[in-house]
């Protein structure tokens, strides 16, 4: 039987599924504490991003209706949980990524939809909403509102944003599986240490 503890973690990740537009499966093996405040900081208040439990994620994520995370939770994992532009969240992801190699990202989900960590970066590539927008109003000045009201859904509505990735994407490549998370907070420790999984319960081997 699960501790209530377990099950309140489960219960919370699953809600962090649900609500959120979509969600980053990274690994951050190696970072220290500091770096992944850093990242927590770049990424803004539209993303939560959590340091996992691999086991009790794999069971919010199923819960969630997320199923493709199963094979890619293994070793330190954290996930973003994007509330705001996607966009944003994965050039924010990826350009922390490039300055940090020790931060791997690993796959994801957007509006239900499996993606790899190629189709992440590809994500990063599109222009944000705020982008679109002011382009939109520039370009049709004599009616502004116009181009406000044909992108006032949020941009991780599937029909525009899936629509961009497959333009960049070769015609090869598909879609991939989904994800799943857990989160934790991160106890401060010194700058210069390696960040750890805060339970001592499991470890990442365990959950390889």
């Amino acid at each position: 039987m699960a501790r209530p503890d377990k099950a309140a973690d489960v219960a919370e990740l699953t809600e962090n599924f649900k609500s959120s537009a979509g969600a980053v499966l990274t690994e951050y093996r190696g970072l220290t504490v500091a770096q992944l405040r850093q990242l927590r900081t770049t990424l803004g208040d539209d993303v939560n991003y959590a340091v996992v439990k691999n086991t009790l994620t794999k069971i919010a994520a199923k819960d969630a209706g997320v199923e493709s995370f199963d094979s890619l939770l293994q070793g330190p994992s954290a996930i973003a949980f994007i509330k705001g532009d996607p966009v944003v969240a994965a050039k924010g992801l990826r350009d922390f990524a490039k300055a940090n190699p020790l931060l791997v990202i690993k796959g994801g989900v957007l509006d239900g939809k499996a993606l790899n960590s190629d189709e992440i970066n590809k994500l990063a590539d599109l222009e944000s909403r705020e982008v679109l927008l002011s382009k939109l109003a520039g370009a049709m000045k004599a009616a502004p509102q116009q181009a406000v009201s044909l992108f006032a859904a949020p941009l991780a509505q599937a029909a525009r944003l899936f629509a961009a990735l497959q333009d960049k994407l070769p015609a090869e490549d598909a879609p991939v599986a989904d994800e799943a998370p857990a989160a934790e907070a991160v106890q401060d420790a010194p700058a210069d240490a390696p960040a750890e999984e805060t339970s001592t319960e499991e470890t990442a081997s365990a959950d390889s």
